[in-house]
């Protein structure tokens, strides 16, 4: 029961929480075109950082333009890199490249370095084409508990002969977060795996996220409030 000491109208924000909203959505509208920027910019410089120092002095781009460009040493990493590759697809690249691992078979120390970041880098680059197929949910680490994870390819080989089940595996990768690059691979019954909707982008964007942006979720600042029906 209303007493007459109780008003019933809506209190409007004051003026400091106004100017607080509207810092906050200029925080999300800034930092990441500011961060992209900066992370760009920072690689960038870091590149120049070794690539300028060996291309020799008399032909550095400032010796003719009058001043030092950012970005020269990542132009120059880049035409270098396709020349290499260029070159590597040829008869005379593939017998140079042979020539030299072999040389580095005979080395212990450099021959497990070289091995392994060529492998990886192999698995990063060379198999682009392979890429994870599609979003998904799945039990884990016991039934109750749901986690996002994400389709590989079906499993193949001695995991799918010894496994103790007559269905067909999937390969799953959990990822962790904040980080989604790390996580856990996982083989899952494909009856088990729940396919989801959503995009690999906006499952990332969740993980990454900490479960605080969901996909077609609106833009803060952008919400849009219900139409009020008109009196007739």
């Amino acid at each position: 029961m209303n007493t007459p000491f109780d008003d019933d109208t809506p209190k409007r924000p004051g003026l400091f929480a106004g100017l607080r909203a509207s810092f906050l959505t200029g925080i999300v509208v800034i930092a990441p075109v500011g961060l992209t920027i900066w992370l760009i910019w920072t690689l960038m410089g870091w590149v120049d950082s070794f690539v300028l120092p060996l291309v020799p002095y008399n032909m550095r781009p400032e010796n003719y333009i009058g001043i030092n460009l950012r970005g020269v040493g990542v132009i120059i990493f880049l035409l270098f890199t396709i020349i290499v590759g260029w070159i590597a697809k040829g008869l005379i690249g593939k017998s140079l490249i042979r020539f030299a691992e072999s040389l580095v078979d005979r080395m212990p120390v450099v021959r497990s370095i070289y091995s392994g970041v060529k492998q990886i880098a192999e698995t990063v680059f060379a198999q682009s084409e392979r890429s994870f197929e599609k979003a998904c949910l799945i039990q884990y680490p016991r039934k109750g508990i749901w986690a996002i994870g994400f389709i590989s390819i079906p499993a193949k080989g001695e995991i799918t002969t010894k496994a103790e089940t007559g269905g067909e595996l999937l390969s799953i990768f959990v990822p962790t977060t904040p980080n989604p690059t790390s996580g856990f691979l996982l083989f899952f019954p494909k009856e088990d795996v729940i396919e989801l909707d959503m995009t690999i982008e906006d499952a990332a964007k969740l993980v990454i996220s900490a479960g605080l942006v969901y996909p077609n979720m609106p833009v803060p600042g952008q919400e849009t409030t219900p139409k009020r029906n008109r009196a007739a």
